[in-house]
């Protein structure tokens, strides 16, 4: 009878030890087992993945210019060292100071009129009546057919060139920063309203801060747009810059130099749209940079 009082009165816990087994820390082995080592966290780091796919999108360019796929399509290598020897050269370089003067200056113009109109549109009804039916049809409109009505307006210059980015950056900025106002939560607006603040501060403390993550996409696709823009007025109107190269290497056959300026400015609009979300999370997206 002693012995049963005895195990009646055994601990809960050192019960639940002869089912559980307990590692050195104090915690469940079983629980230890489940927790991911060095190399799993290692490959589903999302800078280990990436590089991952870059990888993978080389192997699969050089497979498919070794098959080959066409004629006209080189290999991975045959276009680096066509891009390497370009940039020995400065010709590149050459080129893109020309391609990025209409491309940067329609860009700030589309990122400074778009979130300013968007904006606008977003908090006052009348001003999207008037202005939303303009950025549905520019965002809609074909740019091939608009470009020589550009260049019989304002000739093959600067000017031509940047309208070309602006209509095609300032549309996707426009629309998107007026659905982000416009999508606000309620109840932010409510409480600030309730707090006796004035509409200024409910805008530029609520409402804006609330919106910056749908406008800063908003300029993350303006800006990829606002490249196919430059290269199109470069194609379309004048062969300069980088379109320029592309035209001249298709002209004499020279394929690895072709895909060398293509993959040149593809790579640099990532990293520019890479940059402005950097942007974002440093300074609107604090929980971000904290999990980053």
């Amino acid at each position: 009878m002693a012995e049963h009082r005895d195990m009646g009165m055994e601990p809960a816990g050192l019960r639940l030890s002869r089912f559980l087994p307990v590692a050195m820390g104090g915690q469940p082995s079983a629980l230890r087992d489940r927790q991911p080592n060095a190399a799993y966290t290692f490959l589903t780091h999302p800078l280990t993945l990436r590089i991952l796919s870059v990888i993978v999108f080389c192997v699969a360019w050089q497979w498919a210019g070794l098959v080959p796929i066409s004629p006209a399509f080189p290999t991975f290598t045959e276009t680096m060292a066509a891009l390497w020897e370009m940039l020995a050269d400065g010709s590149l370089i050459t080129a893109f100071s020309i391609t990025l003067q209409p491309l940067i200056l329609g860009l700030v113009i589309s990122a400074i009129f778009g979130v300013a109109v968007g904006v606008a549109m977003g908090l006052n009804s009348k001003a999207e009546w008037v202005a939303s039916p303009i950025f549905i049809v520019a965002q809609a409109a074909p740019l091939a057919a608009l470009i020589p009505l550009i260049v019989f307006s304002y000739g093959i210059g600067l000017t031509s060139k940047t309208i070309v980015v602006c209509i095609m950056a300032m549309p996707v900025i426009a629309l998107n920063s007026y659905a982000a106002v416009r999508h606000t939560p309620a109840s932010l607006v409510e409480m600030g309203r309730s707090f006796l603040a004035p509409r200024w501060k409910v805008i530029t403390r609520i409402i804006l801060p609330a919106a910056s993550p749908v406008i800063f996409a908003g300029l993350r696709l303006g800006a990829a747009s606002g490249f196919i823009g430059a290269i199109l007025a470069e194609l379309l109107i004048t062969p300069t810059g980088v379109g320029d190269l592309i035209t001249y290497n298709r002209s004499i056959a020279n394929y690895p130099g072709m895909y060398a300026a293509i993959l040149s400015i593809i790579v640099f609009s990532v990293l520019f749209i890479e940059l402005i979300e950097r942007v974002e999370v440093t300074i609107f997206r604090p929980e971000k940079r904290a999990i980053s």
